[in-house]
């Protein structure tokens, strides 16, 4: 099979069949042979339902609903398990995405080599105080700590190689993050590709201002998870010797003194009644308790075992 096509959606009734047969049309004129995989995050209207029924009338779609809304990420988790193309696309069911885009998204993928395009919406119909300027402060920093170098980490229309998606591990909401997992995966051919964004037709967005807190939140995760996630030791274990070491001189440097004024008849204090003691006694336990972190993110690490992210309610007969 030459194509996934991989949509998560949330209460889009509305588009759903319009876009199907958007897709439709692009698969059948470029002769793809092709599969479409929709995901239900927990739908409260009528979206289900059309899922259902487009899939009776075409063996191409096949469709996933979940028991209850647990976020983008997991939805594309839940699609990458199932993709079976040779290139995978994801986009979003809003309509927002222009299927016409998938046949050069295809063709840089498969043609060109590429392990991972990213569609670039350079010109946006959304809100300029809203999301525009948010996007680009967010896409901004990204870069920056990512290394990664792309305009537009959270553009839903993307193409992967099949064995990009199938390598990585999406969770919690790194979806906006899907090619810097990439790069960690060790895929280094990554590039992005300029798309027509296009209004919403239908229904209202389903993300908030607060999508961007948490995508900062997201991305210091990921720095660190990509410095540090396969050795905790390194930082925790590093940094508790470091304070334990400090706190263990400074105390040492407290006693030495009270020892060298006590024997030359110097006025002097109780060590109880130094601060520094104190203050060396906090960092020893700050420090210890940092090295007992990383111990025990190595013992996690070690015995971690991967653990169901979601409940399935349902899947059409053909998935």
């Amino acid at each position: 099979m030459q194509l996934s096509i991989v949509i998560p959606l949330l209460n889009e009734e509305q588009s759903l069949t319009e876009l199907y047969n958007w897709i439709a049309k692009v698969m059948r004129s470029n002769s793809f042979s092709y599969e479409i995989i929709f995901i239900d995050d927990g739908s409260t209207d009528g979206s289900w339902h059309i899922i259902d029924s487009l899939s009776k009338q075409d063996n191409a779609v096949k469709g996933i609903k979940f028991n209850r809304n647990y976020g983008k990420s997991q939805a594309l988790h839940a699609g990458f398990l199932k993709a079976q193309g040779d290139v995978v696309i994801t986009m979003d069911a809003d309509l927002q995405d222009n299927p016409e885009e998938i046949p050069e998204l295809y063709e840089l993928i498969h043609t060109d080599g590429y392990q991972l395009i990213s569609g670039w919406k350079k010109k946006r119909y959304d809100s300029v105080l809203a999301k525009n300027l948010p996007s680009k402060l967010f896409n901004a920093a990204a870069r920056k700590t990512s290394g990664v170098k792309l305009h537009d980490f959270n553009c839903g229309l993307k193409a992967y190689k099949k064995e990009v998606i199938k390598n990585i591990d999406v969770y919690g909401e790194m979806h906006r993050y899907i090619p810097v997992l990439a790069k960690n995966a060790g895929f280094s051919k990554i590039a992005e590709k300029e798309v027509k964004h296009q209004a919403r037709r239908y229904g209202k967005t389903k993300f908030g201002a607060e999508r961007f807190i948490n995508g900062f939140l997201d991305l210091i995760s990921i720095w660190f998870l990509s410095k540090f996630g396969r050795r905790p030791m390194h930082f925790f274990g590093a940094l508790g010797v470091l304070m334990f070491s400090i706190g263990f001189f400074t105390a040492g440097y407290v006693g030495f003194s009270k020892l060298y004024k006590m024997y030359h008849h110097e006025p002097n204090v109780l060590v109880a009644l130094n601060p520094w003691f104190y203050i060396a006694l906090t960092v020893m336990i700050i420090g210890t308790q940092l090295f007992l972190a990383g111990f025990l993110g190595e013992l996690i690490l070690r015995s971690r075992r991967d653990k169901e992210r979601y409940l399935i309610h349902k899947t059409t007969e053909n998935c």
